[in-house]
């Protein structure tokens, strides 16, 4: 089920990152899912209320579900292991699916992946079993579109900060996001957006404080 609330329209307007009528203004809550197809040609426009809050974020073709995000194929033809303002998100295929527009962070992740239950085991220890994680709510929302398991690829993390030392190794630290601050991706093609608010709290990509994050989409006025 969407754990998501309205917000008002005018304000949803003035906070998008993109001019344009808003058609879709929710709330995801702390450690909660949330997804939504954003039509061609509308932006997306992801909210960090509280700051240092992770989104890990699956997107896929809306009439074709096969076609999805590739990491590995967006970081080659951009040459660069983070997204920022004019960063393409491409399928397998090479297709663009959606652009990042906007951005008042300037880098997010693509290599960290989600955390799950079993990951959390083994990096974190057999008392964090039980916890609830982000491969658990891409599964419950995915299957509200007909995804499962064998559908989940390499995700976003927006807003979050992984950093790669010189000997190769991966580190999550502290975000660079702040309260308030956005990003904002145009859909290329009609777009099915998975997110997992991210729960994480055994490392620092959530503060060790899962809070909650608005998603915004505005519809350029020309397309009306």
């Amino acid at each position: 089920m969407n754990t998501a609330t309205s917000a008002a329209p005018a304000a949803a307007r003035q906070t998008a990152l993109a001019p344009g009528d808003v058609v879709l203004d929710e709330y995801v809550e702390a450690r909660g899912p949330w997804s939504a197809v954003v039509a061609a040609g509308d932006v997306l426009t992801i909210v960090d209320l509280e700051g240092n809050q992770a989104v890990d974020c699956l997107l896929y073709a809306a009439g074709d579900t096969t076609l999805r995000y590739s990491s590995a194929v967006t970081i080659a033809r951009q040459q660069s292991i983070v997204l920022t303002t004019g960063s393409v998100l491409r399928a397998e295929t090479g297709a663009p699916l959606m652009t990042v527009v906007a951005d008042e962070v300037g880098v997010h992740d693509t290599i960290g992946g989600a955390c799950s239950q079993e990951s959390n085991t083994l990096r974190y220890g057999q008392h964090t079993r039980e916890q609830h994680a982000c491969v658990e709510n891409f599964l419950i929302e995915g299957s509200r579109w007909g995804l499962g398991k064998r559908d989940l690829v390499s995700n976003i993390n927006w807003f979050m900060n992984v950093p790669v030392d010189p000997d190769g190794a991966l580190g999550i630290v502290d975000g660079l996001s702040a309260p308030g601050k956005r990003v904002a991706l145009k859909a290329e093609v009609d777009t099915l957006v998975l997110v997992s608010n991210c729960p994480q709290i055994n490392n620092p990509c959530n503060g060790f404080n899962p809070t909650p994050v608005r998603m915004i989409v505005t519809r350029p006025e020309a397309a009306l």
